[in-house]
């Protein structure tokens, strides 16, 4: 077992954003003695020692998962749906693109790209019906409710959007936008 010496305690301390006081009040000691112990001039006792210890630990921040940034419910829509409802869930909600979810399994998304090349190409009349299913792309990339945060960033630096998949059921939907609000 690793006892860590008085600077490797103010260290992570300070690392911690804990100012003695704070330390000294949730380990139940007073400051003047967590100042001691970081200038080496006092021997803690193990007990006082184990009490600092466990407050560090425990201010250590907590892994944030993709299920505490997720959305839901999830706006999708199935690949039966027609292009027209994929086009008026967009401007209701002001996005872009949508996943295409049947019975909650991801199958893939529609975005206005995609329907936009295909009214340049003239491969859509408003003659005909055409269903989402006739112009889905790959889905976006899916991730486990436990997934880190960190690893949901670097997905999300070559994606639009992360979908949390829980066994094979879609439980919600992380966006760029999702992590600058949770930087702000």
């Amino acid at each position: 077992m690793h006892i860590p010496n008085p600077e490797e305690l103010r260290s992570r301390r300070e690392v911690l954003g804990l100012r003695q006081t704070e330390l000294a009040r949730r380990a139940g000691i007073s400051q003047s003695m967590v100042a001691r112990i970081e200038a080496g001039s006092v021997d803690p006792r193990v007990s006082t020692l184990n009490k600092i210890i466990v407050v560090l630990n425990s201010a250590e921040p907590k892994k944030i998962t993709a299920a505490q940034i997720m959305h839901a419910p999830v706006l999708s829509v199935s690949p039966q749906a027609s292009i027209s409802q994929a086009v008026e869930i967009f401007e209701k909600n002001n996005i872009s693109q949508l996943p295409v979810i049947e019975r909650g399994i991801p199958a893939g998304c529609i975005s206005e790209a995609v329907i936009v090349k295909a009214i340049e190409q003239q491969r859509l009349h408003k003659t005909h019906t055409f269903m989402v299913r006739e112009f889905m792309e790959p889905g976006f990339p899916t991730v486990p409710p436990d997934m880190d945060v960190e690893t949901v960033v670097n997905i999300l630096q070559q994606n639009h959007a992360v979908l949390v998949v829980e066994g094979r059921i879609v439980k919600g939907v992380i966006t760029k936008h999702d992590l600058i609000s949770l930087i702000m």
